[in-house]
């Protein structure tokens, strides 16, 4: 039994119990061992769910930042980004929920630096944003309120989203960029430009 695994085993458990739900029993059990011999490996819940948001955001922001830094136009940047994203939440639905639901559960200390973490990978968005509208390729909008709707968006998917259902991450992901950038299209006098 390696931490991987007992991180990954956590996580699931996270997602399906809660934080608060979720014991070291639960865990131990699920990696088939003694929740003493558990302690050998991490000192607690707390741990674990630090390990678990650390791990899928260092991911995105490690996913995000050549993006964001491209050079490539704004619209295209936003559209990979979406892309790779819904990928991200949906090919570990797990880290994903602990990530976009369990956060809260951080005591304070832990919480401050979790929260200043997720304002970098925000900040990422952010700059694409800006971009685009320097660029001239996006309307002048708010930059923190479009993030959060372009994350909102997105991060509701993992309550809903089924491989195999009805729409692919990939198609998915088409989806949510084409109605983005053209919410994001700059208008003149009411009409897209």
């Amino acid at each position: 039994m390696n931490r991987a695994e007992i991180i990954q085993a956590a996580a699931q458990i996270f997602r399906e119990k809660g934080y608060h739900g979720a014991s070291m029993q639960d865990i131990a059990d699920a990696v088939g061992l003694q929740k003493a011999s558990l302690y050998h490996h991490v000192t607690g819940k707390q741990e674990i769910l630090v390990e678990i948001l650390d791990q899928a955001l260092d991911r995105l922001i490690a996913d995000l930042e050549p993006i964001a830094d491209s050079k490539m136009p704004a619209d295209e940047r936003l559209r990979q980004a979406v892309r790779l994203y819904l990928l991200r939440l949906t090919e570990n639905a797990d880290l994903a929920g602990v990530l976009l639901l369990e956060h809260r559960s951080l005591e304070a200390p832990l919480r401050t630096e979790h929260i200043a973490r997720r304002d970098r990978y925000e900040a990422l968005w952010r700059k694409i944003i800006r971009d685009g509208i320097a660029e001239g390729r996006f309307a002048s909008v708010d930059e923190a309120a479009t993030t959060f709707a372009l994350l909102g968006v997105q991060n509701w998917s993992i309550t809903w989203f089924r491989p195999g259902g009805r729409f692919s991450s990939a198609e998915l992901a088409d989806l949510y960029a084409d109605l983005f950038l053209e919410g994001l299209r700059p208008r003149t006098n009411g009409v897209t430009a």
